[in-house]
């Protein structure tokens, strides 16, 4: 696989597996940057183009590059760090809305950490299809939330940014 990312990386084929030590409890925590692939319980993430070529969602669907290079971005975010989508969409293509969709339909969660994308007004933004507090069931608002939080992550009660400094640009 050539990535921008990842380099010339081959890597073997990754399968899902039981936790191992106490990932579980990490996991729980949102403390899943540490893990490998191989280590999220449940979840397979295709790093090679041929593993790529051949992924499908739980709904049989393709991934689009599009879909790929924003995920792959994703990844790259460091823990108590936020990026904005508009960032994403700049480094990996497509617009801001386009990146949105992208993170709504992660079938790699919590492994790629869409919760760590925000909106540009830095607004928490959206998770899971939810947007806001008042949104549906505003239980996914209240998750992101506590998410980041727990990553250092801060948001006064209307649901904005309290420090720039948590921004991460590539």
């Amino acid at each position: 696989m050539n990535s921008r990312y990842f380099g010339d990386v081959i890597s073997p084929q990754v399968t899902q597996c039981a936790p191992v030590n106490n990932d579980q409890a990490l996991i729980e925590a949102g403390e899943t940057a540490a893990l490998e692939p191989s280590r999220v319980p449940g979840i397979y993430f295709p790093v090679t183009g041929q593993q790529r070529d051949v992924y499908r969602t739980k709904t049989g669907k393709r991934l689009t590059p599009h879909q790929w290079n924003v995920y792959n971005f994703a990844m790259t975010i460091p823990g108590g760090k936020v990026a904005t989508y508009k960032e994403v969409a700049a480094d990996a293509g497509g617009s801001p809305r386009s990146v949105c969709n992208a993170l709504r339909n992660n079938p790699f969660s919590p492994y790629v950490p869409c919760h760590r994308v925000i909106a540009s007004d830095l607004f928490v933004g959206g998770f899971f299809g939810e947007r806001g507090k008042d949104h549906k069931t505003g239980t996914r608002y209240n998750e992101k939330v506590d998410i980041l939080s727990k990553e250092g992550v801060h948001f006064n009660e209307k649901g904005h940014l309290l420090s720039a400094k948590v921004l991460w640009k590539p």
